[in-house]
């Protein structure tokens, strides 16, 4: 079974603002996923899944510290039908303590966009699929689609690494951006962009270091497949930052990072 974007876990300050922030922004409902409501799940309407840990506790798993500073390398988006539903969509993301990077606007080749940073730090990107609207929108807009586009340093060497590991490309503009298609398995969508080009594209300074307080998951059918993609990652020039082995939650996990430092975990039922 080839890579796929699962869920998409976030490290925050606080999990129950982050998770009424991320519900009350996209109309989507959630739940506590640990003891006391440590960590929170929420549902982008079936396009995506959002995990909400405590920043300190992301890192600690990902073998690093929380510390960080500036742009984080990567931009999670959100594609909705029309201009009228990314201008829906802002509005509420702000109600609810965004901040705008860019205003919803058509851009220089016709896409029509905005940007905004959640309160937790991560930064989001709205887009409209049709540059038209037809008629008014009836209620809260539901994301289509959900994407996360990652800053890395040569995007045709990061195709070839995520190649590797079986996943098939959509869209291949060399080094400038490069997509992959999303399985039959899999929620959200994978981008690759020059970190430079991504940065611009959302309106951000390119610099930045530290955790990402970003982790990737694929949840894979069987402890086979969690082995399998381990060692798939490290000989195509990923690094072993933990190796598979049964969690406290009782699944079967391993973790790894790509050639640009960005965190994944595998998982499987034990």
């Amino acid at each position: 079974m080839p890579l796929s974007v699962d869920l998409i876990t976030l490290g925050v300050p606080q999990v129950e603002a982050a998770r009424d922030f991320y519900t009350a922004a996209f109309s989507a409902t959630a739940a506590a996923t640990g003891g006391g409501g440590h960590t929170a799940a929420v549902d982008l309407h079936g396009t995506g899944r959002l995990a909400l840990h405590p920043v300190d506790a992301l890192a600690t798993g990902c073998g690093t510290t929380p510390a960080a500073s500036g742009f984080r390398g990567y931009v999670l988006s959100a594609i909705v039908g029309r201009p009228a539903e990314v201008r829906a969509l802002l509005q509420s993301a702000t109600g609810n303590g965004a901040t705008v990077v860019k205003p919803a606007r058509k851009q220089l080749f016709g896409e029509f966009t905005a940007v905004y940073q959640a309160p937790d730090g991560a930064v989001w990107k709205l887009a409209a699929a049709s540059k038209k609207d037809t008629h008014p929108v009836p209620g809260p807009p539901k994301p289509a689609e959900t994407a996360v586009y990652l800053g890395v340093a040569k995007p045709t060497a990061s195709k070839a690494f995520y190649e590797r590991l079986g996943m098939s490309v959509r869209h291949d503009y060399g080094d400038t951006f490069i997509d992959f298609t999303i399985t039959s398995g899999g929620r959200c969508r994978l981008g690759l962009l020059p970190r430079k080009g991504l940065a611009k594209d959302a309106g951000v300074g390119e610099h930045g270091d530290g955790f990402s307080a970003l982790v990737l998951t694929h949840t894979a059918a069987s402890r086979d497949e969690v082995d399998a993609l381990l060692a798939a990652a490290a000989s195509a020039g990923g690094r072993i930052t933990a190796a598979a082995a049964r969690t406290g939650q009782g699944d079967y996990a391993g973790r790894f990072t790509d050639p640009d430092g960005f965190h994944w975990s595998i998982t499987a039922p034990a």
